[in-house]
């Protein structure tokens, strides 16, 4: 595999501190800040950076830092789904979409662990083969951990999942049955969250020599993977005919790694000349349960206080705290978005009411996001003639069987 030939630096979310490509790192150094990659931008607007017949995530290639010879399973190029039939969108006169990252359809491509941790997931392995890396370590809230599971096993590399022992039994037993079939991954369940995982993971495995890839805990992979989902938004598609973005993207928020890659893949767009400088409202969705984005937004705070952690159907959204909510809470503002906290009833019969009415797969997550939208219009954010675009993270199945009763 080659490394982007116009891959520039890795550089601090915070400081702005730059660091050598060649340089393996986990957070910034000076003040353990998140790193994103950078391009020379000017020399890939001269190249074929864009390859709209490669039907996954892959297709931007030319824009991420592996462009060559990486390893594929399909993961991305995921379809948007026609909402606007939904009561609220025709009774105000907005179009509503579905983006979604669960189950395919034909004519797209398939997250193969069925969930939006797969785009980042499948960077991480790519950057970890290209730098000699083969011991990888995880916490998480059962998604991500799900998707390093399987991309690592593919690749013959080692792996460490340490997840709550509450994380939804098809994930749990994902991981299991790689963990009983390959040697190399191995599943740790802790009591608590992924705060507690990853406690556990600095004092039982990195010790060990596994590399942390946690969220935003390694140089900036998993937020160039979750940038292709901004650039997907933003080619040509059902919204428009030509490169463009939405008005409004409301979008399901733990860690927020897809935040910033998405603010970011709007930025190189424009730098590249395919958009101009408008950007859509980003609307941060929590749940009620945990909800340290939501209360710093309201309290117009540089980042969250320390939250504890609440219980909530929607697992993905239990993230008590994070070192890029900073950045999250930068971007919503300079968007001109919110950030909204759902109720754990709220966000059960939303999930229900979808299903009733469109048989579609949807994670508690993105039936919390659909669930903001009817607050989001009395607040203002929603307004008549938007392209509002929700974001389904994971297939409904990944859930079972705590919400099969919202059938």
């Amino acid at each position: 595999m080659t490394l982007n030939p116009h891959l520039s630096h890795w550089q601090c979310s915070l400081c702005e501190q730059q660091f050598s490509s060649d340089q393996l790192l986990n957070l910034c150094p000076h003040d353990q800040r998140p790193l994103q990659i950078h391009y020379h931008l000017d020399a890939i607007k001269d190249s074929q950076w864009y390859q709209p017949s490669i039907k996954n995530m892959w297709r931007f290639a030319g824009l991420m830092p592996i462009s060559d010879g990486y390893h594929s399973y399909g993961e991305g190029h995921t379809p948007l789904l026609d909402f606007c039939d939904h009561t609220l969108a025709q009774k105000h006169g907005f179009s509503l979409f579905v983006k979604d990252e669960g189950k395919s359809l034909p004519g797209f491509g398939q997250n193969p662990t069925l969930s939006f941790k797969d785009r980042g997931m499948s960077v991480v392995i790519n950057m970890a083969r290209h730098f000699g890396l083969d011991k990888l370590a995880v916490p998480t809230q059962g998604n991500a951990g799900d998707s390093l599971a399987f991309y690592a096993h593919k690749m013959g590399m080692q792996a460490v999942i340490i997840m709550p022992d509450d994380t939804p039994a098809p994930i749990q037993g994902n991981v299991a049955a790689l963990a009983f079939h390959d040697p190399g991954i191995r599943l740790d369940m802790v009591k608590g969250t992924i705060r507690e995982a990853g406690e556990k993971m600095k004092s039982d495995y990195l010790p060990q020599g596994y590399f942390n890839v946690a969220t935003f805990q390694e140089p900036g992979w998993r937020i160039e993977g979750k940038k292709t989902l901004g650039l997907e938004l933003a080619e040509p598609n059902v919204l428009s005919d030509r490169w463009q973005l939405p008005d409004v993207i409301i979008y399901p928020t733990g860690g927020g790694t897809g935040i910033l890659g998405m603010w970011k893949a709007f930025d190189e767009l424009q730098q590249l000349g395919m958009i101009g400088d408008k950007r859509p409202k980003i609307v941060a969705v929590q749940s009620a349960a945990t909800q340290p984005i939501t209360q710093a937004f309201e309290q117009q705070l540089f980042e969250p206080e320390y939250t504890a952690a609440g219980e909530t159907l929607a697992v993905g959204l239990n993230v008590a705290g994070g070192v890029g909510h900073f950045k999250v809470l930068e971007i919503i503002r300079q968007s001109g978005g919110t950030s909204i906290a759902l109720d754990e009833d709220t966000i059960a019969r939303q999930l229900s009411d979808v299903w009733q009415q469109k048989h579609w797969w949807l994670c508690p997550e993105g039936a919390a996001c659909l669930a903001a939208v009817e607050p989001l219009i009395q607040q203002g954010v929603i307004q008549p003639n938007d392209q509002v675009v929700a974001f389904n993270t994971g297939s409904f199945e990944k859930y079972l069987p705590e919400v099969r009763h919202l059938l």
